[in-house]
């Protein structure tokens, strides 16, 4: 008798915890999923800098809040550096032959655009319908290099009047971005030649860059890649030199200084000479060179990294290198400036800002000298001590 009144007496609550539920629900359903902040575009901005060279690998690609985008490009406007390099993976963009995806990549384009920075284009990333089953992103054999190139045709022409450089490839003297095959330098050029042909239709103006290769002293025969000079060397022989308007180069400086001196048996930030005098020796001393990626990591066990202030004085001395000494040089885009989240690797020790926007000692460094401010970091007397 007992249990019973308990339950009767409990059904009239039970069900109007459930009805408001209910209508808690279809007002939910009403309003749809919650709104994403609108962002605007905002009016058009200029990067101040007494060094024009200076430049940042931005890493946006994986980036899909906008607000986090357009952030991220105002701290690169701020910090002073005008170019960026941003990666734009085919496989992203047409998923399925001629059916393209250019919200996110127009995002990131109009927001570097009113910031007033010069955006660099990497392309590459295989998409599955264009590559064999149990392959890589990174497997493109010669069947497919035409429908490459009709994505750079698309790229180009859609992004006309708003970007003008683009690289094609990346490091293909690596076998794991060649998809894990023996390196082809004139496979590679081949390649290039029809990105290049197709660009050309699409945008005339179009600056077309030579992939970076990765700084490696790899020996002859290697199955993971051949020495970068080497690679370069060979794409002349097998005719590049027609079908690239300029050389983008990686200029990792390890745990040496920026103005270390360039040494074929070394990696370094001024191995970037040794790969302009293969291109001056082939005839192509006039053409530009652009540092798409580089810089130091300051990792406290990583075994390649240099100390926060040595890496704070390193990337200085190189933006100041390029800018006083290296006349055919562009832009130095060092490597890279935020993530869109912690990698939780030696990785996050190439950053300038933090995923959640924290301006590192790098960044405000870097900033005091675009805009001119007395550095320590560039005085005849300051002394970098491992």
């Amino acid at each position: 008798m007992l249990r019973s009144l308990i339950t009767f007496t409990a059904r009239p609550k039970t069900r109007t915890w459930i009805l408001r539920s209910l209508v808690l629900l279809a007002i939910l359903l009403l309003l749809g999923p919650p709104r994403q902040p609108v962002v605007e575009i905002g009016p058009q901005q200029q990067v101040h800098s007494v060094n024009p060279q200076m430049g940042v690998h931005t890493r946006l690609t994986d980036e899909v809040e906008e607000w986090k985008i357009k952030r991220t490009l105002e701290m690169v406007r701020e910090m002073g550096a005008p170019w960026i390099v941003e990666y734009f993976p085919w496989g992203y963009y047409e998923p399925e032959k001629g059916r393209y995806h250019w919200k996110h990549p127009d995002m990131v384009v109009n927001h570097a655009v009113a910031q007033g920075l010069t955006v660099i284009a990497r392309l590459d990333f295989v998409p599955q319908w264009a590559r064999p089953q149990d392959t890589t992103f990174r497997y493109l054999d010669e069947d497919h290099y035409a429908d490459f190139g009709d994505f750079v045709y698309a790229f180009v022409d859609h992004f006309k009047g708003r970007v003008n450089h683009f690289i094609i490839w990346n490091e293909p003297n690596l076998s794991f971005e060649w998809g894990y095959r023996p390196v082809d330098p004139a496979a590679y050029t081949r390649l290039l030649r029809i990105a290049y042909e197709r660009a050309k239709e699409a945008n005339p103006e179009a600056i077309i860059l030579a992939a970076g290769l990765a700084p490696t002293l790899a020996p002859p025969g290697s199955e993971w890649g051949m020495n970068d000079l080497e690679f370069l060397q060979r794409m002349y022989d097998a005719g590049a030199k027609e079908y690239f308007d300029a050389m983008a180069i990686h200029a990792y400086g390890w745990s040496f200084p920026a103005d270390d001196s360039a040494d074929a048996q070394m990696i370094n930030f001024a191995r970037s000479e040794l790969l302009y005098a293969v291109m001056a020796r082939n005839g192509d001393a006039g053409k530009k060179c652009f540092i798409t990626e580089g810089g130091w990591n300051d990792h406290p066990r990583w075994t390649k990294a240099v100390r926060p202030y040595q890496r704070i004085a390193y990337t200085i001395q190189a933006y100041e290198k390029a800018l006083r000494e290296w006349e055919w040089c562009e832009a130095v885009a060092i490597w890279a400036f935020r993530y869109p989240w912690p990698a939780r690797t030696y990785q996050d020790h190439f950053t300038f800002v933090t995923p959640d926007f924290i301006a590192k000692p790098i960044y405000l460094e870097a900033q005091r000298y675009a805009r001119g401010e007395a550095t320590e970091f560039l005085s005849s007397e300051s002394e970098v001590q491992p």
